[in-house]
């Protein structure tokens, strides 16, 4: 049943008090087309987690809420299994249940926000780790015409932080379900990044497990993230720029201990965070929008900050940014 002028405030883990002017809960694949017929020529506002995404506005498109659960075992070989997972899981629920059945993939992924169907979305990825290292396809409602369709993980098209549904495919497709290709022995650990390093030695381990990995991943992050139950966020704001190879050399004759990672023999990535903090923003506060006092990546709301408040001062540090070092940061978040 269609209800009105519903706050989103519970629906959005920056928890920005705006309205969806008309909103929906849908627990079915069925539900779901129902609707869709019932309401010819409407625009959608889908919303599952509301994890990367910034409110500014009330909404005036339809809200629907996903609430499609279930998890399935698709294929199982002696090395690998198939596990389909339905988009309204929530993400670290959905890995921590690979980990107890000792499927490995997604272990440097836990704690990140959100539920699965927004993984092939946002391509998400952390310490060494993208979502399209594990995802063999994804399976979406098609709007217009009702038709379910498989896109596999070539099809996605998938970038940092991006893919199809971000782009060409962007609100055309409803994500129903992710198929994920995991390891049932032999696992490839990802423990290059030294902060994980160091967390396992703080931890004792030599040997690392996948589950360890994931221990230490959860204390990482648990240790420089806000957790947006306490203080409203959604992760990363920015994504971490990729500059030339050229610029790159120019800054550090500047900046000494500026970080970097290549990517590619004419590109570096740059650690965002590094950037805002350099320019002085970690910590900084107007009103109750913000940059978080460990992890100057992340913007908050520490109560009753505005999206508009929170959209304005990310703008501020954009300009900041490019400023003094010549860099566009692209926001990660979704901005509404």
């Amino acid at each position: 049943m269609i209800q009105e002028n519903i706050s989103l405030k519970p629906y959005n883990t920056f928890g920005i008090d705006v309205k969806a002017k008309r909103f929906i809960e849908v627990s079915s694949l069925a539900e779901l087309k129902d609707l869709i017929q019932a309401t010819p020529g409407e625009d959608y506002f889908v919303l599952s987690g509301g994890s990367n995404m910034l409110l500014t506005q009330d909404i005036d498109p339809l809200v629907i809420k996903l609430n499609l659960k279930g998890i399935q075992v698709i294929e199982e070989h002696d090395d690998f299994i198939l596990i389909e997972a339905k988009a309204s899981e929530v993400w670290h629920d959905f890995v921590q249940w690979t980990l107890a059945k000792d499927y490995g993939g997604l272990e440097n992924l836990s704690l990140i926000p959100g539920h699965v169907g927004t993984t092939p979305i946002q391509n998400i990825g952390a310490y060494g780790v993208e979502i399209k290292d594990t995802m063999i396809s994804c399976k979406a409602l098609n709007i217009k015409t009702l038709e379910i369709e498989e896109f596999t993980q070539a099809q996605c098209q998938f970038d940092y932080r991006e893919s199809i549904f971000k782009k060409e495919a962007k609100d055309q497709y409803i994500i129903l379900s992710v198929v994920y290709k995991l390891t049932k022995k032999d696992h490839i650990l990802h423990t290059n990044y030294g902060v994980i390093q160091a967390e396992l030695a703080t931890m004792g381990i030599t040997s690392p497990t996948i589950q360890a990995i994931s221990r230490a991943v959860i204390a990482i992050r648990s240790s420089k993230l806000p957790n947006p139950a306490e203080i409203g966020n959604s992760g990363s704001f920015f994504k971490n720029p990729i500059i030339s190879k050229d610029l790159f050399e120019i800054l550090l004759k500047k900046y000494p201990t500026l970080p970097s990672y290549p990517i590619n023999e004419a590109s570096i990535k740059i650690p965002a965070g590094w950037l805002i903090e350099t320019i002085g923003y970690k910590g900084y506060r107007i009103g109750d929008a913000g940059v978080h006092q460990k992890q100057a990546l992340v913007l908050v709301n520490y109560g009753k900050a505005e999206g508009v408040e929170i959209k304005k001062l990310s703008e501020t540090i954009q300009n900041e940014v490019f400023n003094t070092f010549e860099i566009n940061l692209e926001t990660e978040v979704n901005i509404f």
